[in-house]
């Protein structure tokens, strides 16, 4: 971090020097690519890697993968949840067999029979009750079997009305909304699973690969960094001086170190904010420090040249548009 804060105030000191030699319509910087951090999302080891920097990777190549198994094993019981609830879905849309049903009518008549008996045998003790050949406690207990007795009736018949009407709606639509959480589980942990997978979103060269076979990254580190795009870009700091003057499609002319002509370019960007201190911050004279960031494309750049190369960018003013 500390070394990202410099950049600027390096670059702010270089400008100083090379508008002394070039002029004010000058800006420095070095020569960048689109870059793409690839990160883990779950802390598990690097099993595998397949490529190394500085190889140009293919769209959705494979770069590394991660220990799967227990991203696995999360998988396979969410399938199963999946399963378990469809069968149940299944099951509910079936309805009752045949034989669940028969065996709810025996019950039933079991029931009625039961409660039968029952109710004879309480007139039985009643009637001897009334000529004192019996106790009292007798014909207690006898009324109270024939009132467990209708009670299991009671509960026969509903079961087999129950079973008869077979599955409510209420049921249906509770199971089928448990079948859509279970499949929406396995897809989260099947995507899950795809993600220990490190694969090249785009075409480019892997420029860096922090980590080695057999660490393991926390969740959210980067594991690859690639480089992208068809040509490189040129990140240079406009000064304070010419920044009404420079502004998205303003010509440049970008002359990098170790080539013997300079590129033909167009600014792409400026960022609205100074590069480091504020301009509220500053007296009249250190306004002249500030910096802003600008990106100029050039389509003409060879497709080799590496990433942090310096250069100085010369500016057409005269063609640029009014900001």
């Amino acid at each position: 971090m500390r070394e990202r804060l410099l950049v600027p105030l390096l670059l702010a000191q270089l400008l100083g020097l090379a508008a002394c030699d070039r002029g004010a319509e000058t800006a420095v910087g070095t020569l960048e690519w689109d870059r793409v951090e690839l990160i883990t999302e779950f802390s598990e080891p690097i099993v595998e890697i397949l490529h190394h920097e500085g190889e140009q990777l293919a769209v959705g190549e494979v770069i590394l993968r991660l220990d799967p198994r227990r991203a696995q094993a999360r998988l396979d019981a969410a399938r199963a949840a999946r399963e378990q609830a469809e069968a149940r879905l299944a099951e509910l849309q079936r309805g009752p067999r045949a034989e669940q049903i028969a065996e709810g009518r025996a019950r039933l008549s079991g029931a009625d029979d039961d409660l039968a008996v029952r109710e004879r045998e309480l007139a039985r003790l009643e009637t001897l009750l009334a000529r004192k050949l019996t106790s009292p406690d007798s014909v207690d207990s006898a009324r109270r079997l024939r009132d467990q007795a209708r009670s299991l009736q009671e509960q026969a018949r509903a079961t087999l009305d129950a079973l008869e009407h077979g599955t409510t709606r209420e049921e249906l639509d509770q199971a089928a909304a448990a079948l859509a959480q279970a499949r929406a589980n396995e897809q989260e942990r099947g995507l899950d699973l795809d993600r220990l997978t490190v694969r090249a979103p785009g075409g480019g060269r892997l420029d860096d690969l922090p980590f080695r076979l057999g660490e393991q990254p926390a969740a959210g580190k980067v594991v690859a960094l690639l480089l992208t795009g068809p040509r490189p870009y040129a990140r240079v700091y406009v000064p304070e001086a010419i920044r009404v003057r420079v502004g998205a499609g303003t010509a440049a002319s970008v002359a990098v170190d170790g080539l013997d002509a300079p590129l033909v370019g167009r600014v792409r960007k400026v960022l609205a904010d100074p590069a480091f201190t504020p301009y509220y911050a500053l007296t009249e004279h250190d306004r002249g420090r500030l910096t802003y960031l600008a990106e100029i494309d050039l389509p003409a750049a060879p497709e080799g040249l590496p990433a942090g190369v310096p250069l100085v960018a010369s500016f057409q003013l005269a063609e640029a548009n009014a900001p």
